[in-house]
């Protein structure tokens, strides 16, 4: 099977469980996770979702913005970008840095282990 085709039924199926209102959010957490691994702006972006509402994860801003900074960087420009500049607005200087720090991190481990 294609892997951009595999990408997008990933992303599809990602989207049916996160308009479901039964669906488990750590199941949510599970499949963002392994399609940011994949290096998917979607995923990555949706991750940051998760942060910035603390859905199926702790609530955190540094890693909302840190996903949202990797998202943007990966492809989903506007979305990302903008709600890491959101993110950014209710965060310390030290917590703005702290996330770039660990989004050049992720990326230099591929996004594996973020």
């Amino acid at each position: 099977m294609h892997k951009k085709w595999m990408t997008s039924l990933a992303v599809a199926a990602l989207l049916a469980l996160s308009a479901a209102s039964s669906a488990d959010d750590s199941e949510n957490y599970e499949n963002a996770l392994a399609l940011a691994e994949q290096g998917d702006a979607f995923g990555q972006y949706y991750l940051g979702l998760m942060y910035a509402k603390g859905e199926g994860v702790i609530q955190d801003n540094v890693y909302a913005h840190m996903w949202f900074n990797i998202a943007a960087s990966s492809g989903d420009s506007k979305g990302a970008s903008g709600n890491r500049d959101i993110t950014a607005e209710i965060m310390t200087t030290a917590q703005i840095a702290e996330a770039q720090q660990l989004a050049r991190e992720c990326v230099r481990k591929e996004y594996k282990g973020c």
